[in-house]
C-alpha cells in the first residue's frame, strides 16, 4: 500500500493570475483541494516539498495528508501544471477522499523472476503491452505497484491481468475483457530461420514430387514405344 505523504499549505483568500503569479515569487505553489462534498478551497504549497513529491514520479498515487490550518485531509493529487518550457510546476489540484473513498488510480507494473523465465532464456524478447494498469482502488489500499511473475512464462506467452493477484477491494477499471500486460515473443532472427526452415522443407518435397512425376511420365513413353 502507498505511504502517507504529509505537506503542510496555507489557505488563499483570493484566486487569480496576478495573486498565483505573486506566490510563485514566493516559492509557493497555487492549489486547490475539492471533493468531498465540501467547497472547493484554494491553497498555497511550498514549491521544494511539491517538487520533491513530483520527482517521485509517483505523485499521482501517492496519499497525501494535507495540514491546513492544524487539520489534516486526507487528498490525492489529481493533476498538476507544467510551464510549457521550463518545466515548472505552475499549479496543482488534489481530491479529497472521504472514509470509504474509492479512486481509479495508475498503477506502475513490476515484472519478477525474468532472469529464471523459461522463454526469455530461450531466447524470447518480453514485449511490454501496459507499464501501468488503472485500477480502482478504496483510498487507504493504494498498491505502489502490481507485480507480475515470469516464472513459468514460455515463448509466445502473453500474460494477463487475470493472472495478476490484486489487494483486496482493487480491481481494473477495464473490466469487460482479460486485457493482456505482456508478452514472450520470439525475437525476429529466430522466427526468420523458422520461416526459412519451413520453405526449404516445403521445396524439397516439392522437388522430389516433380522427379518421381517425371519419372512416371518418361516410364510410360519408354512403354508406349516398346508397344
Amino acid at each position: 500500500m502507498s505511504n502517507v505523504y504529509e505537506i503542510a499549505a496555507e489557505k488563499r483568500e483570493r484566486a487569480g493570475k496576478g495573486i498565483a503569479r505573486a506566490l510563485r515569487r514566493e516559492g509557493l505553489v497555487p492549489a486547490v483541494i475539492y471533493g468531498d462534498k465540501k467547497d472547493p478551497e484554494g491553497i498555497a504549497l511550498n514549491l521544494g516539498e511539491v517538487k520533491k513529491l513530483f520527482n517521485t514520479g509517483r505523485m499521482m498515487n501517492t496519499l497525501l495528508d494535507i495540514e491546513i490550518d492544524g487539520k489534516k485531509q486526507r487528498a490525492i493529487a489529481r493533476d498538476v501544471q507544467l510551464h510549457p518550457v521550463r518545466d515548472d510546476i505552475l499549479h496543482a489540484d488534489f481530491l479529497r477522499l472521504g472514509k470509504g473513498a474509492k479512486i481509479a488510480v495508475e498503477v506502475s507494473v513490476t515484472f519478477l523472476n525474468e532472469e529464471t523465465c523459461p522463454g526469455l532464456k530461450q531466447g524470447g524478447v518480453l514485449n511490454v503491452v501496459r507499464y501501468t494498469v488503472e485500477l480502482n482502488c478504496p483510498a487507504d489500499n493504494i498498491p505502489e505497484t502490481i507485480e507480475l511473475d515470469l516464472a513459468e512464462a514460455e515463448m509466445n506467452d502473453s500474460i494477463h491481468i487475470s493472472e495478476v493477484t490484486l489487494p483486496e477491494g482493487v480491481e481494473p477499471v477495464i473490466s469487460d475483457r482479460d486485457f493482456t500486460i505482456a508478452t514472450i515473443a520470439a525475437p525476429a532472427a529466430l522466427k526468420s530461420e523458422e520461416s526459412e526452415a519451413v520453405d526449404g522443407e516445403e521445396g524439397e518435397d516439392g522437388e522430389t514430387e516433380g522427379e518421381a512425376g517425371a519419372a512416371e511420365e518418361s516410364g510410360g513413353e519408354e512403354e508406349g514405344g516398346e508397344e
